[in-house]
């Protein structure tokens, strides 16, 4: 172990970083260096650390940090440690027994749950500190598995980075292991449903989202995939592992139709009651485990177990996926119990025997607490259908990031009781477009379904709109997916991790960064009656954002209340931003013939695009110099990976040029006479007040009023006695335009 380590009989302290301490108190005095189930390497390299000790004090000084101990056990009168930076009114010592107040971390499910709950803590605080307790974790080594510490231990981490967020999630990944690469295939959409479909209605439905030009990735099977109508004397069948032959007779040529169609497929298992003597796997799983087949003795789920997870493995799952299932949906709903959680287990040896191939790995499953990054993606339980619940997603998201958790897959459109509105169900698709995994889901209830052709033609028609750009978005994703992969940067990132002494970035909770170059602040409330629009506040940081999908233009920093139309979700690319998307996305993810690259106006920028992995990875650089008015593209890597014909198509946003199209080949691209698009702030005024239910003659006296008004300061004269809903609307359009930029 690296760094400055500190040892008495009963205490050891390990100065890991300069901003980052491991506490140890055991009574017995031994201490534990191998892996737990959560820490995994404990080595930063050597740390500037400053020690003065005596027989009784023991004073430790870094850069960033001051940690006094009077030696013996440890107490709150006894052990401090002090920030040395002014991160609260009162400073920021914290003493051993306290329990730092975090900007929160996440909650193991979201089952049951309407609204806001209470989340765990995570490893971020305002006040500069918070604390990682692993004392209780089991220990781990590839040989022999997870096993309980032999003695007991105090064993916590101080991570005391100030608000440097983002250099103590970077340091929390290399504690605890880094982010797991996901294959390309789950950024794309997912369809899943709670229905006992036959082979031949499911591979239909897919056939009707192909013909629709709705494009897929993931094929989900509820629970009906098995035998669910058992013999009583077996119990429940909501445990299964053997096919439900009544609805799915041929197997294979099932799970090969889909295959062939571009999908991968996943099935839902729910573990807790073992393997029964009804499975056809039984017999082999008898036979392993030495039980009595005649008396149908069952193979009693325990994780714990290396028998029963080789029976569980070998002889239950693998021929399964032998028969072409891709991955495994890990419903494991009956909590923490026995020796060691059940659900960390599941996730723990599912994930590695998912890899075991050489495959980037992939399970769906719910949150067994910190270090569960290492076992992608998150499921978070059964949500129920209301705004509320949507409300509370995109912090929950955003907020996972704070103990490493980036890849919440939530059943997007809620999956059970709640109601029927389509503004709702619209709204939450528009939030999982832009969501870590975009899996749509709903119970088993005839009323309850997602495919967009179950709504009104117009929320149809948006609906596979919004589908489509979820796979449009597929080169920029995977980029991100590799930067949370290497370098610790979540997809979806809070506010106040770039803006952190900012206190407007902590209260825009349902505000997040997707990715390096958007900003996105969902909808979450029901359309207003009279106008036809929703509203979100949003904080804008200082410079300049553009609304992606209309090239509005505003101005930070400060904050404003946004309305938009069922039609759009409030997303916003940064000054300069760069955003490669398939031109034309299509079931599957194979990589784009054509590549758009959406361009903003800005600073000099750069943006490395990321496509395959390992040895088998191109990069495609494109440097954008808005001074000099070119473009350069640079390739390196494995180029056969891509398309052979492949084209880039250049989209300059707010300027009135046509797309520039080019080869697949490194090359410097003159982007000529560049003349701005005017924003039509009439045309904007004119269909607001079109659609909303005010009388006609004071839309006309209105419109008069606006269009007669010379500059800014006269509109502000003209809508500033307005009603507030009327007021804040125009006001938006004043301030997107080029006017807003002296308000």
């Amino acid at each position: 172990m690296a760094g400055s380590v500190i040892q008495g009989e009963n205490y050891r302290i390990s100065v890991l970083t300069e901003s980052l301490v491991r506490l140890e108190y055991s009574e017995d005095g031994v201490f534990e260096d191998g892996q737990t189930q959560v820490v995994q390497n404990r080595d930063f390299g050597p740390v500037a650390c400053e020690v003065v000790e005596t027989e009784a004090v023991l004073d430790l000084h870094t850069e960033h940090l001051h940690l006094h101990f009077e030696k013996g056990p440890f107490a709150p009168d006894r052990l401090y440690i002090e920030l040395k930076g002014q991160y609260a009114v009162y400073g920021s010592r914290w003493h051993y027994g306290d329990q730092p107040e975090t900007l929160k971390g996440t909650s193991r499910t979201l089952d049951e749950v309407d609204g806001a709950m209470e989340l765990e803590d995570g490893i971020l605080s305002k006040a500069g500190y918070a604390l990682l307790d692993d004392s209780a974790s089991y220990l781990y080594d590839d040989e022999s598995g997870f096993r309980a510490r032999p003695y007991p231990e105090v064993d916590l981490y101080f991570f005391g980075y100030g608000r440097d967020y983002l250099g103590a999630l970077k340091d929390f990944y290399h504690l605890t292991g880094q982010p797991p690469l996901l294959p390309r295939y789950a950024l794309g959409n997912w369809w899943s449903r709670y229905w006992p479909y036959t082979s031949q209605e499911y591979t239909d439905l897919m056939d009707r989202f192909k013909a629709e030009g709705v494009p897929l990735a993931v094929s989900v099977l509820d629970m009906d995939w098995h035998k669910t109508a058992i013999p009583a004397r077996f119990g429940s069948g909501w445990t299964g592992y053997s096919w439900n032959r009544d609805l799915i007779p041929d197997p294979a040529t099932f799970l090969n139709g889909l295959h062939e169609r571009g999908l991968k497929v996943t099935l839902n298992v729910h573990p807790a009651d073992g393997i029964r003597a009804f499975e056809d796997a039984y017999p082999m799983v008898a036979k392993r485990l030495g039980l009595d087949a005649e008396k149908e003795e069952a193979a009693s789920f325990d994780f714990y177990s290396p028998a029963f997870r080789e029976a569980y493995f070998e002889d239950v799952h693998h021929p399964l996926e032998d028969q072409g299932v891709d991955f495994w949906w890990i419903d494991w709903q009956q909590g923490s119990h026995g020796k060691m959680d059940p659900l960390w287990l599941l996730n723990h040896y599912h994930y590695l025997d998912n890899c075991r191939k050489g495959q980037a790995g992939l399970i769906l499953s719910r949150y067994g607490g910190p270090g569960s990054h290492r076992y992608p993606i998150g499921f978070s339980g059964d949500t129920i259908v209301t705004w509320e619940s949507l409300a509370f997603q995109p912090y929950f998201t955003s907020t996972a990031s704070n103990i490493g958790y980036t890849w919440w897959s939530h059943d997007i459109g809620g999956h059970m009781r709640g109601y029927y509105d389509e503004d709702l169900a619209l709204r939450w698709l528009q939030f999982g477009v832009f969501s870590p995994i975009n899996r749509l889901h709903s119970s088993c209830n005839a009323f309850n379904s997602k495919e967009p052709w179950f709504y009104s033609p117009e929320t149809c028609r948006l609906m596979k709109q919004y589908l489509r750009l979820r796979h449009s978005l597929l080169p920029y994703l995977y980029t991100m997916n590799v930067a949370t992969h290497e370098e610790g940067l979540p997809l979806v990132q809070p506010l106040y991790y770039h803006y952190p002494n900012e206190e407007e970035a902590y209260e825009a909770k349902n505000q997040y960064f997707f990715g390096s170059e958007l900003m996105v602040a969902p909808i979450t409330e029901a359309l207003d009656p009279v106008f036809h629009s929703a509203s979100v506040s949003v904080w804008f940081p200082d410079g300049v954002w553009y609304d992606f999908f209309h090239d509005w233009k505003y101005e930070g920093r400060g904050k404003l209340t946004v309305f938009r139309t069922s039609q759009d979700i409030p997303v916003f690319a940064r000054a300069g931003a760069i955003i490669p998307m398939d031109a034309q996305p299509q079931t599957g993810v194979d990589l784009p013939e054509m590549l758009d690259w959406h361009l903003f106006p800005g600073d000099n920028r750069s943006f490395v695009l990321v496509e395959g992995e390992g040895a088998s990875k191109v990069e495609t650089r494109l440097t954008v110099d808005w001074d000099e008015r070119k473009i350069r593209l640079d390739l390196t890597g494995d180029l056969a990976l891509l398309p052979e014909k492949r084209q880039h198509r250049f989209l300059l946003h707010t300027f009135e040029t046509a797309p520039i199209l080019v080869d697949n080949q490194s090359q410097e691209i003159a982007m000529g006479e560049l003349q701005s698009h005017p924003i039509a702030k009439e045309d904007r005024m004119f269909e607001l007040l079109k659609s909303a239910n005010l009388a006609y003659d004071r839309k006309n006296e209105l419109f008069a009023a606006c269009s007669r008004a010379k500059d800014w300061k006269q509109l502000m004269k003209v809508i500033t006695p307005l009603e507030e809903g009327l007021r804040q609307r125009l006001f938006e359009v004043i301030y997107s335009s080029e006017e807003g930029e002296y308000l």
